[in-house]
């Protein structure tokens, strides 16, 4: 079977899911997985709990974020980007009225009453 190859950062926290590859706040991946994965089978692949991701980008598309993940079967392709955040790093509201979607973030945000807009993403 055919496979792709990821370009895969972990931030603050999450770098210890890189597998030694830590350098400190993050970590920086070359990720081969099967042609057709998924979001979900890099996590899965990571042994990451998508709970553990803050806000995500795939080439520089905003994917998700806490309390909104629309992302898990978002297909990979080769040479994608992806960059994953802890949950103590927000991405600043300011720019999430202009920040570049993927297809599925668009569409879930545009279902949310809230439209994914919220000041706490936790209780706690």
């Amino acid at each position: 079977m055919a496979e792709i190859v990821l370009d895969v950062w972990l931030y603050g926290t999450l770098a210890s899911y890189g597998g030694g590859a830590e350098q400190g706040s993050f970590a920086n991946l070359k990720m081969h997985l099967p042609e057709g994965s998924t979001m979900a089978d890099l996590l899965a692949h990571l042994k990451m709990p998508t709970e553990q991701r803050g806000i995500t980008f795939i080439n520089g598309r905003l994917s998700a974020m806490p309390g909104l993940q629309p992302d898990l079967s978002h297909i990979l392709r080769d040479g994608d980007r992806v960059g994953i955040f802890d949950l103590k790093s927000m991405w600043p509201f300011q720019y999430r009225h202009g920040g570049a979607l993927t297809d599925e973030m668009e569409r879930a945000m545009a279902s949310e009453k809230d439209h994914g807009l919220h000041h706490m993403y936790s209780k706690g």
